[in-house]
């Protein structure tokens, strides 16, 4: 039952959104005043054009997406461990990106990693909604995404396994590791349009999302097309993940952590979750990004890492406190 409106939540989100952006620009090994922001004169102006201000639309757009994926994916699944990771699309968008170092590809074009991620979320979609079949159930779209990902995950070894050089198996393994860092207005301009096509898309849903509160069967008999909102999620997922995966690499754990948290203030009813997950994952990825950049290292951690540490004692509390709900 919903406990209140999210439109208070939502507001006091965004206004922590805009304090992180203003933070983002001027937060880092080298700090920027606040004063100086918009002085073009200022010899730092161009760390924050050219670095800070790709760096914090990015982790806007993938923070956003992650988190409304998460819980798009847990209300669809039924399933409070699901997030964007558990189709497998985001696996084959890796899987597409790393080929293109595999392959040497990555200074031919800028765009040529996106375009290779892109299509290798592209054809998990097209495998997953094969694999899932017409029945359009939870359960089987579940086990067709961990097929999936088990596919994805074999062809990433093997690109480490068999990579060329030296160079490349270190490549792959940065890239994976994911971070927003050293990204330019060009990753901006290739992605963007994806994240926010596919993140559309996944807004949608909230109206089937609810109705599934009351099962498959309840779901159809109040004229929600499960087979439809199945192909909805899993295009819209392909889209926005597989472009943020194809600029960042893998950053985990906020499509799990987020919805979690956003839950008790807004209540259980999927669709009213799915604005409120999106602002606060932005704002968990760019306070997490904050924070690595601050971190006293000779060599700046990377996001998907640091995600990886908040993200892995979160998991285990959550199991721990579901064996003890079923207990």
């Amino acid at each position: 039952m919903m406990r209140r409106s999210p439109l208070l939540l939502n507001l006091l989100l965004v206004v922590g959104l805009v304090v992180l952006s203003v933070l983002s620009l001027i937060a880092g090994k080298v700090w920027v005043p606040l004063g100086h922001l918009a002085a073009a004169s200022d010899p730092r102006w161009a760390i924050i054009t050219e670095l800070r201000i790709p760096r914090t639309i990015l982790g806007l757009a993938v923070g956003a997406t992650l988190g409304l994926s998460g819980a798009v994916l847990q209300g669809y699944t039924r399933n409070p461990v699901a997030d964007p990771g558990l189709l497998g699309v985001s696996s084959m968008a890796s899987l597409g990106a790393v080929l293109t170092i595999y392959l040497g590809l990555t200074g031919a074009a800028p765009w040529m990693m996106v375009a290779f991620a892109m299509s290798g979320a592209g054809i998990g979609v097209l495998i997953l909604l094969a694999l899932a079949g017409s029945a359009g159930g939870a359960t089987t779209f579940l086990l067709a995404g961990m097929v999936l990902n088990v596919i994805a995950e074999a062809g990433l070894s093997l690109a480490l396994m068999l990579s060329p050089n030296a160079w490349a198996t270190s490549e792959i393994i940065t890239w994976l590791l994911g971070s927003v860092a050293d990204r330019s207005m060009v990753d901006v301009r290739i992605a963007l349009p994806f994240i926010v096509v596919g993140s559309g898309l996944l807004l949608t849903t909230g109206r089937a999302l609810d109705a599934l509160t009351l099962g498959e069967a309840g779901a159809r008999s109040v004229g929600v097309s499960l087979r439809r909102t199945q192909v909805v999620i899993a295009i819209g997922v392909g889209l926005a993940c597989g472009a943020s995966v194809a600029v960042t690499g893998v950053i985990g754990f906020v499509g799990l952590i987020v919805p979690h948290l956003v839950r008790p203030l807004v209540g259980s009813r999927p669709g009213a979750l799915l604005v409120p997950s999106a602002l606060a994952g932005a704002a968990l990825l760019v306070a997490a990004d904050i924070l690595v950049r601050l971190t006293p290292a000779a060599s700046e951690v990377r996001l998907g890492v640091a995600m990886a540490v908040l993200g892995g004692p979160f998991f285990l509390w959550l199991l721990l406190s579901m064996r003890r709900r079923l207990a």
